[in-house]
């Protein structure tokens, strides 16, 4: 059997600058032993290597080959966890090879990895206990494989870049890894504390950049297989709604079409892990799939979420806002008395709408359904639950399931989206061969589960001194998920003496999941807004007013006295030219953003500079950080300026980037980072935690510069003109 290996499917080993990324996947035909040698085969140990445990290899002349459980969808996750390993294993880093773990053996040998997900910016802050654990279980192996050839006491040994010494011996890690292998300790050491770190907290490049850069790295779309067809989707566009009938004779004779399949809907009532109703056309190439599905005659029932739109949401939400809600949270005392007595009273209302994710590749997943076995290369943050979905839809055992790893291009909660993995898994299990399934831009966005959206109202009563002494936030969330409306508002960190806050909810019939910090980033736009409404009443800057109310509040101290020193923040700058605050904290993380922007007498945006000091209690790689915190501001930016799902008749009408705008390079304005850390055994993520502050400090600073409160998304609708 031949197969056709385009240059991004051929994956080798890179070297960058120190750190190696040696990455591949078992490819199950007849060209499998022919690239194995050259790939390697990302769950099995390379060539010449001894395996010391699950996570990770060495061979004779030293290289160690860390094996990633976790996903790598640009966010550096594949070059954390290798650095977490060895940190603790102490071997050169120019010595470092990753390969991305094996699912399957995690379901099969006891969950030896112990978790293989990947989000919400837990990999670093939760898990790095159990990956800096590997890592020194190895180096407490080596150093007792040295003492007993050697005879002298473990504690004798010195384990220190790739080398073990005792008085007069030396040798490599290389020498004593088959020995190590073999050895079992007593107990397991413990891992190391901050200021013993030699490795973390430095700067090192990402591992994949080499061949991101050089254009070999392989992501589900790339992913080609002997004998493979392709498959183009198209579910109810009216999330919730079925197929009612289609016409597969209309396209039988379309060159290149293989079949035409109903995928069916397994509940009445969707959850996020079922396949919704769709057809799908099989074809030998994309490009025919595609076209013969656009084709096809398709009846629908859309069911009652087509009376839904967001304008009705919306006007549902305003009503509500007016009373109590159902959810309420007395935090610290009842505000209601205090309010009803009246006094200065300050209040505002903010909202944003759906949002998505649209990445920039489109989800794709291949599925190789076998009598003996599954493979599967797909979308997905957590190859694991992957594994277990594709078992459960195929109906096998998941001993047979094999699940590949790969890059992903973008991801950030929709890749959590597992409609795709069983929808090829199903049309491989049909039509008897592999399948690779793509979703287009416009499935993508119609299917995705987006941001969802948020109606907040805000009312307080000042005291004397200018501070609020009573207060409540009253939310109104979407019904799929409505406890995102909760976070940041309900733990509001500003310490007023009587607070409470309460809960609406409004049906829908659009999916919502989790996207890059999810409910602070929508509720951010509006709480932070609002502190500073309050401090502008009460007299106060809002920079020191944020100081004053979060006193005894280390980790908010600490990042606005940082801010203060840093940022030049002021309130006194010509008409036209604005500078915003706002502090957030989501996912263990306290970051704080201060934006610069210009506008035009005409009502032109200029953002010329986002500041931003975060404080996760510890930072392992200061380069990765920095670059974790620009995608956050770009993120964020983009929903805030341009974002906002046009859902009418139940469906979304805006679904590729001619109607959903995104924010294009020159928008993107300096970011500068800076750390505040508390270093106080407490770690907080990277991977979310500077996108929530960003969009409201700019629409604080709009206001500063034009006097215009910004109080919905996306900003730039929003008539910015000042005299």
């Amino acid at each position: 059997m031949t197969t056709t290996l385009s240059r991004r499917f051929f994956l080798t080993t890179a070297v960058v600058a120190g750190g190696g990324l040696l990455l591949g996947f078992n490819i199950p035909t007849e060209a499998e032993a022919a690239l194995a040698p050259v790939q390697g085969e990302g769950w099995k140990p390379p060539v010449g290597g001894v395996e010391i445990n699950a996570w990770l290899t060495i061979d004779p002349q030293g290289v160690v080959t860390i094996r990633i459980p976790h996903t790598e969808m640009g966010q550096g996750g594949m070059t954390s966890v290798a650095q977490l390993v060895a940190e603790e294993l102490n071997v050169p880093w120019r010595n470092v090879r990753a390969v991305f773990a094996d699912a399957n053996r995690n379901v099969t040998r006891g969950n030896e990895y112990q978790d293989m997900s990947t989000g919400g910016s837990n990999l670093v802050r939760n898990r790095h206990p159990h990956i800096m654990q590997a890592g020194a279980s190895a180096r407490e192996r080596l150093r007792e494989a040295a003492a007993k050839r050697w005879g002298v006491s473990r504690a004798d040994v010195k384990a220190e870049q790739g080398m073990l010494s005792a008085g007069g011996k030396s040798g490599s890690y290389g020498e004593f890894a088959s020995d190590a292998a073999a050895i079992k300790l007593a107990e397991e050491p413990k891992i190391k504390k901050y200021g013993d770190w030699w490795l973390l907290g430095k700067d090192v490049p990402r591992m994949d950049v080499a061949v991101k850069v050089n254009g070999s790295a392989v992501y589900p779309i790339d992913v080609r297989v002997p004998g493979m067809a392709y498959a183009a989707v198209r579910a109810c566009p009216v999330p919730g709604g079925k197929v009612k009938s289609f016409d597969a004779a209309a396209i039988k004779d379309r060159p290149g079409v293989i079949a035409v399949i109903e995928l069916k809907q397994t509940k009445d009532k969707l959850a996020n892990t079922d396949m919704r109703s769709a057809v799908a056309v099989v074809a030998d190439s994309f490009y025919r799939a595609k076209v013969a599905l656009d084709l096809l005659p398709i009846e629908w029932d859309f069911g009652p979420g087509a009376q839904n739109s967001y304008a009705k949401m919306d006007s549902a939400a305003r009503a509500l806002m007016g009373q109590e809600g159902k959810h309420a949270e007395e935090v610290r005392g009842d505000p209601r008395p205090i309010l009803a007595a009246g006094g200065k009273t300050v209040t505002g209302d903010y909202s944003r709408p759906y949002e998505t994710h649209v990445p920039m590749s489109p989800p794709a997943a291949v599925a190789d359904v076998k009598p003996d076995r599954i493979d599967v290369w797909s979308f997905t943050q957590n190859v694991q639950a992957t594994l277990l979905l594709a078992a459960e839809q195929a109906g096998r055992n998941p001993k047979d399931v094999f699940v590949h790893g790969t890059f992903q291009g973008g991801a950030f909660g929709n890749g959590n989206a597992v409609d795709i993995t069983r929808q090829a898994v199903e049309l491989s299990k049909q039509v008897g061969r592999p399948v690779k399934v793509i979703w287009s831009r416009e499935e993508d966005t119609a299917q995705a589960r987006s941001r969802p959206p948020i109606w907040a109202r805000f009312e307080a009563v000042l005291g004397d001194d200018g501070l609020p002494k009573a207060m409540i936030s009253r939310a109104v969330a979407e019904s799929m998920q409505p406890a995102y409306a909760d976070r940041g508002l309900a733990n509001m960190p500003y310490t007023i003496p009587h607070y409470r806050y309460e809960r609406h909810v409004v049906p829908t019939n659009i999916p919502v999941g989790p996207n890059r910090a999810p409910g602070n980033n929508n509720n951010g736009f509006t709480i932070e807004q609002f502190a500073d409404e309050l401090a502008l009443a009460g007299g106060w800057d809002p920079l020191e007013w944020r100081l004053k109310m979060t006193e005894g509040n280390e980790r908010w101290q600490r990042v606005l006295l940082k801010l203060k020193e840093v940022s030049g923040f002021t309130t006194k700058l010509p008409k036209g030219t604005g500078m915003g605050i706002a502090v957030i904290e989501s996912h263990g993380a306290t970051v704080g953003a201060c934006a610069t922007v210009e506008v035009s007498r005409r009502g032109a945006l200029s953002i010329e500079k986002i500041l931003i000091v975060s404080n996760t209690g510890y930072v392992i790689n200061p380069r990765a950080a920095t670059e974790q915190v620009k995608g956050c501001v770009a993120w964020e930016l983009s929903h805030a300026l341009y974002g906002g799902l046009d859902v009418r008749d139940g469906r979304v009408q805006n679904t590729n980037f001619d109607s959903y705008k995104i924010m294009r390079m020159p928008d993107m304005p300096t970011v500068e980072s800076v750390f505040a850390m508390s270093q106080d055994n407490w770690w907080g993520g990277f991977g979310e935690t500077a996108g929530p502050p960003t969009p409201p400090a700019v629409a604080n600073a709009i206001f500063f510069a034009t006097g215009k409160r910004i109080r919905s998304t996306p900003i730039l609708k929003h008539d910015l003109k000042w005299a």
